[in-house]
């Protein structure tokens, strides 16, 4: 399937009635000092028919906006609880109960997530550790909800070809043993993909309407499979390092994906962004998966609601859908 340009009248009017049939969510940040109320921005997304949500940690006044609200929230752990929750299945209990159960089952948890981008790094071996405790923890509660982690790109050791694609070799050992405990417990991977990353690393051979996903033609050949969209390819890439280590069976929930609409002159543009993040919504509503994944639906969170001042100056600042008045930055239908 082609992306479509962000000229097209089927991506401000058609896309928002895709989005139920998947369930594309956005990213909820905190990093800004003039970002509305909780309760303001769930009736925000509620008012644009947005059904599912990431957070990076249990900000109590957000975890008490979206009880009642039918929102699926996926929570993610503080990277710096990460080392106490592996070694203390005390501290995973507490965490479980201070953050989880006072909030279930008002607050429709869709996964928790040990950490965000931690590997590699040296937060990396902590990771499984906290992902087995916290999972104990939830069904000692009598609560089900699938644990897992969120990973960058940066893990990956290959991706070209995408049938290539292979795990950093000095991060096989912590990726065993968390594809392991996935596959087990039938819990997706969450991976942070961003075509726009891979594009600004090298604009010598990965061609912009390759990334923003307005290429009409092939771009990438792969066997069999053929790639119009680099978004794919990266999936299609980390899925292969999946089956590498038994995975097979292993979904992947991209946890993040956007484009920032200003800080890095003619490339992060209002009108990049609305392009990329209008075609992702549709490719991904459209549920016709990847190339080799045909059919498979590919469950994707915007990157990100608002434009977040705290965040370092440049694009960092400008992922967001919304400005913190809650005005479009630009036009996103999802309604």
């Amino acid at each position: 399937m082609r992306w479509l340009p962000h000229s097209s009248s089927f991506a401000s009017l058609h896309v928002s009635s895709l989005l139920n049939q998947v369930g594309v969510g956005v990213n909820y940040g905190l990093l800004g000092d003039n970002l509305p109320a909780p309760d303001a921005t769930i009736g925000l997304l509620k008012s644009r028919n947005i059904t599912k949500a990431r957070i990076f940690d249990p900000n109590p006044d957000v975890l008490r906006a979206l009880e009642g609200s039918n929102i699926e929230l996926v929570l993610g752990v503080r990277n710096e609880d990460l080392q106490q929750l592996a070694s203390d299945k005390n501290a995973a209990t507490s965490w479980v109960a201070n953050n989880v159960v006072p909030h279930f089952p008002a607050v429709k948890f869709r996964y928790i997530t040990a950490g965000n981008e931690v590997i590699p790094g040296p937060l990396a071996t902590f990771v499984y550790g906290a992902m087995q405790n916290l999972d104990a923890a939830l069904k000692s509660a009598n609560i089900t909800v699938p644990v897992s982690t969120a990973v960058s790109y940066g893990v990956m050791g290959a991706a070209f070809p995408p049938s290539s694609g292979a795990f950093l070799d000095s991060e096989l050992e912590v990726m065993g043993s968390i594809v392991s405990f996935l596959s087990k417990n039938r819990s997706p991977l969450l991976a942070n993909v961003y075509p726009y990353y891979t594009y600004t690393n090298d604009p010598v051979h990965v061609r912009l309407d390759y990334a923003l996903g307005t290429s009409q033609h092939k771009v990438v050949a792969d066997g069999l499979n053929q790639y119009t969209l680099l978004l794919d390819a990266m999936v299609v890439a980390m899925y292969a390092a999946l089956e590498k280590m038994g995975g097979q069976d292993v979904r992947i929930v991209v946890s993040e994906s956007g484009w920032p609409s200003a800080g890095n002159g003619d490339i992060a543009t209002l009108a990049n962004a609305q392009t990329y993040v209008n075609n992702l919504i549709a490719h991904v509503s459209s549920g016709l998966g990847t190339p080799r994944r045909p059919g498979s639906a590919m469950e994707t969170y915007v990157f990100a609601l608002f434009n977040e001042d705290l965040k370092p100056s440049g694009t960092e600042q400008n992922f967001g859908l919304f400005h913190p008045d809650m005005t479009e930055v630009y036009p996103v239908s999802f309604a």
